[in-house]
């Protein structure tokens, strides 16, 4: 059976979010499955179902981390040390919990700078809250001071938030709870296998240790299981349901069951092995901009395209843009860090789909060689004028120094057969940020003629 199968049945489907407990009983053994399996995997003590994205636990957790010390009487700790190389989105929620942040730099090598990180938790000591972690970094790195950093912090009185966006390179293989997290969040829409993109539905449930579980999320209508107790002292609700997206948990539930221990420790080993395969393959081609002192990366790296700005005049959108004539989406481009893409391959790919990737970045960097070499034109390329649609190669007279099938069939995996054809050519994405231009179509293309409806005489029947 296929572990998608289960939300499309009408027991789970079909249930109301504040149906009474005791009619949802299939539900909450679910529950207590998926939280008691969640834990062990997490080495935390509780876990709320509640937040419905990775965004809204980060918010979650950071609001359970205040009402804690509140609850202790520390309510003016209020400093959040977030390190560069941590999640886009966790400056963001700190914000928006009232948080005073304080970033701190990497090294070179993309890992926390503990000088910096100790002179601000010295300098921040009697106002530090916590510390917003992601583990492994968005850098692709595995910062291995990190049960130093969680110690540090708890030393002087902070909570660590690790964000947990990553914990497909973490599954089976280290628990945040082990080397000092005190809360988490899990994208269950990432890690465990709920398809994520197209705007949800998500899931990014919080898991927390022993002391922070009395202060995890409520609800007015349905009191979630195990907040309960009197000595609840939650902060209030995060979504609209007690259990967030809950109809979308039987995906993870089976994905666990189905797995077993050594299968989701294998998934996380194939993460970081993809990972590292790329890097190597793509070394002498591209600088992977941030590795450990092995040369190993986590379960994603950074590809540093900054220099080629300099010699051949390509930016970092030009190559995302050609890959598409290669038929691929391009990575995330210029973040976390200006002019590079960040290839995350995750478990899921074949290997013969891995090799196509470099291929296509490989043949990409021999294009802007002949650039740097002075054998293609520095403005008019097939980088600098990708992607191309149908219509510039079918549409009027092909006036590019280069030909069409260089244009569109690009390399020998790109046939016509399976070819992917983007809808429209470049687009001047800048411009288009920053000046604001209609293209709605006019009135008159939505007017139709007026036609007069006849009239119909009344006319009298005798009886």
């Amino acid at each position: 059976m296929c572990y998608f199968q289960p939300v499309t049945w009408k027991e789970f489907a079909s249930l109301h979010p504040f149906i009474p407990n005791n009619q949802a009983l299939g539900y909450l053994r679910m529950f207590h499955e998926l939280e008691k399996d969640l834990c062990e995997i997490t080495g935390f003590d509780k876990i709320s179902f509640q937040p419905n994205s990775g965004a809204q636990g980060e918010y979650a957790g950071l609001r359970v981390i205040m009402a804690y010390l509140q609850a202790m009487g520390e309510t003016h700790r209020k400093v959040c040390l977030i390190p560069t190389s941590a999640h886009g989105t966790n400056p963001a929620s700190a914000q928006l919990c009232g948080m005073k942040i304080q970033g701190i730099d990497v090294d070179k090598n993309g890992a926390v700078c503990m000088k910096q990180l100790k002179e601000n938790v010295e300098k921040h000591k009697d106002t530090l809250a916590c510390l917003m972690i992601t583990y492994p970094s968005t850098y692709g790195v595995f910062d291995s001071t990190i049960r130093e950093i969680c110690d540090m912090i708890h030393h002087f009185g902070g909570q660590v938030y690790m964000d947990g966006a990553n914990m497909n390179a973490q599954v089976g293989i280290c628990r945040p709870g082990d080397f000092g997290a005190d809360v988490s969040h899990l994208n269950l829409h990432k890690t465990f296998c709920i398809p994520h993109g197209g705007g949800g539905p998500g899931m990014g449930p919080i898991g927390v240790k022993a002391h922070l579980a009395p202060y995890l999320p409520s609800h007015p209508v349905i009191q979630p299981y195990g907040m309960e107790s009197p000595d609840s002292k939650s902060f209030g609700v995060i979504s609209a349901s007690p259990y967030g997206s809950s109809a979308i948990l039987p995906i993870s539930w089976s994905y666990i069951k189905m797995m077993g221990p050594a299968g989701l420790r294998q998934a996380s080993e194939m993460a970081i092995l993809n990972a590292n395969y790329m890097s190597r393959r793509l070394d002498g081609y591209y600088k992977t901009l941030y590795k450990n002192d092995h040369g190993f990366v986590a379960h994603e790296f950074i590809i540093d395209c900054r220099e080629f700005k300099k010699t051949a005049n390509v930016e970092v959108v030009d190559i995302a843009k050609r890959l598409q004539d290669y038929g691929f989406h391009a990575p995330t481009t210029s973040w976390p860090v200006v002019g590079t893409l960040m290839v995350e391959p995750t478990e899921s790919e074949h290997k013969d789909e891995l090799d196509r990737f470099c291929d296509a970045l490989i043949a990409i960097r021999y294009e802007i060689k002949q650039i740097e070499e002075g054998k293609i034109d520095k403005k008019i390329n097939p980088l600098k004028m990708a992607p191309h649609c149908q219509q510039d190669v079918i549409v009027g007279n092909w006036d590019r120094p280069y030909d069409k099938v260089t244009a569109v069939y690009p390399a020998a995996f790109v046939i016509p057969s399976t070819k992917f054809w983007p809808t429209v050519g470049r687009i001047d994405d800048i411009y288009g940020d920053q000046n604001l231009v209609c293209s709605c179509p006019p009135m008159s293309t939505y007017e139709s003629p007026f036609i007069e409806e006849p009239v119909v005489e009344e006319r009298s029947i005798a009886v």
